[in-house]
């Protein structure tokens, strides 16, 4: 009894070391099997050691024979598969792993590992069955369980700590990708989940959640043609999904197919009425399509519904026009007086209630709540004014006439763009509203292209801090593929055969430097507005994205001054090559500075673009109403009724740019 008991204890001693100690748990299984000869654990001990320690030969002449002698073995099976794998001999570790998971289907790994083992052998189909076992199973494991849990109470440091230790010991577990992309989105970083839920289909295409969440983050990145190939594929097996049939919605109207969209919301709608988001979603879609009335009553259908979602209540203050009425403005306030508001519809309160307050002319009240709705949304954003400044020097000392001069010749010849640049809400949109009522102009959206190819460009330089010092090193040919490259993937957005198009973007005025590079043939127009009334604009206007500068109104003022030292940096080091449109010219002579506008994009005049409020093409910005109306004189002057609240603001703009002094 006492011999028993001290093999026993040499057994369990020899199988702990195994993991972390493999060459001292074979030594102690060698020692058991000397004086116990062909002991079956302590055999299997020393198998699984000499295989962890790369001796693979030596493992197969002690587990073949033992997954011989012991068929009813599963643990012997999976060492043994392993063993054959790591020898190549992937059909007969397959065999020996289907045999391990016959005899115990629920084994620990066992269906990730007989995935892996089929995708390596080409098997794409039966791999994805095997991956959907190990997904139905990874409910119980107690690793991924755990993570869960800290997924599901917010503990995000804690469920990446665990998802990244069980990736680094099991790279393929597709479970525990899906569950880090998860994480990944919660934390805005989109283009690793991209990457992590990528990995997991390309392993299991099956894999429904991990293709619906890359169709939501492919989604958040503007990829919307990406997204809609998996959508479609979702709802070939689904289609009457409300979930996929809203995604798909919500895509199309991202590349202007507005009326396809609608078609999709109203069916979706009238089969699931009490959807307030999608209701939401539907009211911007007709809004940007030029429906206003059914606009307006699909925002009050969301807010309804519910009387919490802030965004609903902003939307209809967005319209500009839309009339609030006084159980509205009263649902507001007692909506901002509830503790458990969360904080994003907090914000779209305040940002509505300054709005309504301004219309009735209450400018001190209507400022306190703009402020307050700015400063919640600031909390909740990550941004350094000082960056953007350090940003904006390193552009200007790169990007000097004579590295322009030094590649004169490079980039794509094509002149079918026209890009509008400059601060948000200083006139782009009426710009561009102007040109595309030329026959030959499009208007598009606010293209994502550049900026994505200025990111990649950064990430290829090791870092996106490297942009712009690794166009320094590009070769004169990569150039004009990456013009190549904004054509081709800016063509979805292209939805008449007119010859020319706009993008919109007005924060690629920070590329104007690598538009002229990659599209040298290009038009680029800087829509420019007075300080005060583009900043205090822009201060007051709640934007769906980015802009994370105007929030503040120092960094706002900082922001506007780096802004006009980059472009006055352009005018220097490529003279002629920037068109400014000042949009308090274009208010007092629009005819004059249309002729103008028109000759530097070498278009005959066309009466049409001096009626451009007639133009019906659907306008996805913040001035979509006042681009429908006669020429808009009514923000002029808006920020003097506030220019006593505004003074950090003037401070800032104020400042001089260090590296001018």
């Amino acid at each position: 009894m006492a011999q028993t008991s001290t093999l026993e204890t040499a057994l369990a001693h020899a199988r702990t070391l195994l993991f972390a100690e493999p060459a001292l748990a074979g030594h102690q299984a060698e020692a058991i099997l000397e004086a116990v000869p062909g002991h079956p654990a302590a055999l299997f001990v020393l198998g699984a050691a000499r295989r962890r320690l790369g001796a693979y030969e030596a493992a197969r002449s002690v587990l073949e024979p033992l997954a011989a002698a012991q068929p009813q073995a599963p643990a012997v099976h999976v060492e043994w598969a392993l063993t054959q794998a790591a020898l190549g001999l992937t059909g007969s570790a397959i065999v020996s792993l289907r045999r391990a998971l016959s005899l115990k289907a629920d084994l620990s790994g066992g269906w990730r590992l007989l995935g892996d083992l089929l995708h390596t052998a080409g098997d794409g189909g039966e791999a994805d069955a095997a991956y959907a076992r190990h997904v139905e199973q990874a409910v119980h494991d107690p690793a991924l369980m755990q993570a869960g849990r800290a997924l599901a109470q917010g503990e995000l440091p804690v469920a990446e700590a665990l998802l990244r230790a069980r990736l680094a010991e099991h790279p393929t577990d597709v479970a525990a990708l899906r569950m880090l992309a998860e994480l990944g989105t919660r934390l805005g970083r989109d283009a690793e989940a991209q990457t992590l839920l990528e990995t997991c289909l390309e392993r299991m295409p099956s894999f429904t959640p991990a293709r619906h969440n890359l169709a939501v983050v492919l989604f958040r990145q503007s990829r919307a043609e990406a997204a809609l190939t998996h959508l479609e594929r979702l709802l070939a097996s689904d289609p009457n999904n409300p979930t996929y049939r809203s995604l798909k919605a919500a895509c199309l109207a991202l590349i202007a197919e507005y009326d396809r969209a609608i078609e999709i919301y109203e069916p979706l709608l009238a089969q699931f009425p009490q959807q307030p988001k999608v209701w939401l979603s539907y009211g911007h879609a007709l809004k940007t399509a030029g429906h206003r009335p059914r606009a307006i009553a699909a925002y009050r259908a969301a807010a309804a519904q519910n009387p919490g979602l802030g965004e609903a209540y902003w939307s209809l203050a967005n319209m500009k026009s839309a009339a609030f009425a006084c159980e509205e403005v009263e649902t507001v306030r007692h909506q901002l007086e509830r503790p458990d508001l969360p904080v994003e519809d907090r914000y779209h309160f305040h940002y509505t209630l300054g709005h309504v307050l301004e219309q009735a002319a209450d400018y001190a009240e209507s400022f306190r709540h703009y402020a307050e709705g700015a400063r919640l949304r600031r909390s909740e954003i990550e941004y350094d004014a000082g960056q953007t400044t350090t940003r904006l020097r390193r552009i200007r000392t790169l990007m000097t006439a004579d590295f322009f001069a030094e590649r004169a010749d490079v980039g794509c010849t094509d002149e079918a763009p026209i890009f509008i640049v400059g601060l948000p809400r200083s006139g782009s949109t009426l710009i561009e509203q102007i040109l595309s009522s030329h026959s030959q102009v499009e208007g598009t959206l606010e293209l994502p292209e550049i900026i994505d190819i200025a990111h990649d460009l950064g990430r290829r330089g090791g870092g996106e801090d490297l942009y712009p010092a690794v166009l320094a090193d590009l070769p004169p040919d990569a150039f004009a593929d990456l013009g190549a490259r904004f054509l081709e993937r800016t063509r979805i957005y292209r939805k008449t055969a007119r010859p020319i198009f706009i993008d919109k973007m007005p924060n690629n005025f920070v590329h104007v430097g690598l538009i002229h590079l990659i599209l040298p043939r290009a038009r680029i127009i800087d829509a420019r507005r007075g300080a005060m009334a583009a900043c205090f604009s822009a201060f007051k206007q709640h934007f769906a994205r980015g802009q994370h500068f105007s929030y503040d109104l120092r960094e706002l003022g900082l922001y506007y001054r780096d802004y006009v030292a980059l472009m006055d940096h352009f005018d220097r080091a490529l003279p002629g090559r920037v068109h400014r449109v000042l949009y308090e010219e274009t208010i007092e002579d629009l005819e004059g500075q249309t002729r103008r506008l028109l000759d530097y994009c070498s278009l005959d005049f066309e009466p049409a673009c001096l009626r451009f409020h007639e133009n019906t093409r659907a306008v996805r910005t913040a001035s979509s109403e006042q681009v429908r109306q006669p020429i808009y004189r009514e923000g002029l002057g808006q920020w003097r009724r506030y220019a006593a609240w505004l003074s950090p603001l003037e401070t800032a703009l104020a400042e001089p740019d260090e590296a001018d002094s």
